[in-house]
């Protein structure tokens, strides 16, 4: 052993080899032996050089997708044996909806709100394992419930502070609910009570608490699309110039909002090239709690940013006309549905390429309304011809006049 560099024999009798090569190949056998000598040579067991996994293509450190589309992240390895790719979301309970593909990309189709943070991918063989880490950002949703919520019992209020969780891609607000806890309150349940948070604060100040009686308080996050879940219940009890004995707490009790509302997207959004145009049909949402209220139409093009292209569509409409594309580029539309303050889901997005296509007026006009020249010229008719009708008249009658007038002259 003291010809071979790395390696070491220990007291057990265990042989060390710290760096392992193609030296270390081979049958080995143990012989153990005393002063009386040796009872025999072990079986023989053979040394193998394996190669533990190693990643050939790593995911991107984060990834960002609008909810509804496909999202592919690739994760490969090799090794000797081949090692299996596995993927998991961390902090995810059951069974996951994803799927890999053959070349052990994770595929997430369509991608959801659910499906939005770390996911870890694992190559394991029967050397090791090994893991990387992506996070995955779901863009287009309600927020992601807060975090870390902490409350700071003060003077007659308390403090409360709080970690926000992702936005969904939209400026999200948040709002602090509380309320006291008493043994016997003075209706079956007791009434939740909301403070608007500052636009950017992560903590609000709520005064004005009655002294030693314990409050519930939650936090709620809200964008243009919808609520997100209400944080965990933190109860505190604010402190009081004088002492008096604490009220029994009651089981908690999570916020609810009063009305709940349900809004799908549009349906079947559709586009066809017309002389004006491109006329975009679609089939109204299929289930709305509260009535319609109207659409938006959004668009981008060359696969830039998203744009609000008409806000003020009537909700009984089904159908807009959108002149004013520029040639030879290439448009992607989808339409949103309003019910009072709340926004459905984008409608499916179609595809417009204006390769070859004329240039149309620069304004979204709804179908059945004329352009604004057309319609002037027609307007202007009408005017002419009225007044022509009108002169017509009465030069015929002055005609008339005159005519009766010498025949009367005659006749005298």
């Amino acid at each position: 052993l003291s010809q071979l560099p790395g390696w070491s024999l220990r007291p057990d009798g265990s042989i060390v080899i710290a760096t392992g090569n193609d030296d270390a190949l081979g049958l080995y056998r143990c012989t153990p032996y005393n002063s009386y000598g040796t009872a025999g040579e072990s079986r023989p067991t053979r040394v193998l050089l394996k190669d533990p996994p190693a990643f050939t293509v790593r995911p991107k450190e984060e990834y960002f997708q609008e909810v509804g589309r496909e999202l592919v992240i690739p994760c490969a390895a090799h090794g000797d044996p081949p090692p299996t790719i596995t993927w998991v979301k961390v902090g995810s309970v059951g069974k996951s909806s994803a799927q890999v593909d053959g070349n052990s990309s994770l595929i997430l189709h369509p991608l959801i709100k659910e499906q939005h943070g770390v996911w870890e991918c694992t190559a394991t063989n029967q050397v090791a394992s090994i893991t990387t880490a992506t996070s995955v950002h779901v863009l287009g949703t309600s927020p992601h419930a807060v975090t870390n919520v902490s409350v700071l019992p003060l003077l007659l209020a308390a403090n409360i502070s709080w970690e926000p969780g992702f936005d969904g891609g939209y400026f999200q607000r948040f709002s602090v609910w509380y309320t006291p806890l008493v043994r016997h309150p003075p209706r079956a349940h007791h009434d939740w009570v909301s403070l608007s948070v500052p636009a950017g604060a992560q903590h609000l100040l709520v005064e004005n608490l009655q002294p030693d009686t314990s409050y519930q308080f939650s936090v709620l996050a809200q964008n243009k699309l919808g609520s997100g879940p209400f944080s965990q219940i933190v109860t505190s009890v604010p402190r009081g110039k004088g002492s008096s004995p604490k009220q029994p707490l009651m089981p908690p009790e999570p916020p609810a909002m009063t009305v709940h509302v349900f809004l799908s997207p549009p349906r079947a959004l559709t586009a066809n090239e017309t002389v004006r145009g491109v006329l975009l049909r679609w089939d109204p949402p299929a289930r709305a709690s509260v009535a319609l209220s109207g659409y938006a139409l959004e668009l981008r093009q060359d696969k830039g940013g998203w744009e609000v292209l008409e806000r003020s569509i009537p909700g009984t409409d089904t159908q807009v006309l959108v002149p004013g594309l520029i040639k030879d580029a290439f448009y992607e539309f989808r339409l949103v549905a309003f019910a009072g303050s709340y926004i459905s889901d984008p409608s499916n997005t179609v595809n417009v390429s204006t390769a070859g296509m004329e240039v149309y007026p620069s304004r979204t006009q709804l179908p059945e309304l004329l352009p604004q020249p057309v319609l002037a010229g027609v307007i202007g008719g009408i005017c002419f011809l009225s007044v022509a009708v009108i002169f017509s008249t009465m030069a015929a009658c002055i005609m008339n006049r005159r005519r009766a007038a010498r025949v009367r002259k005659r006749r005298q």
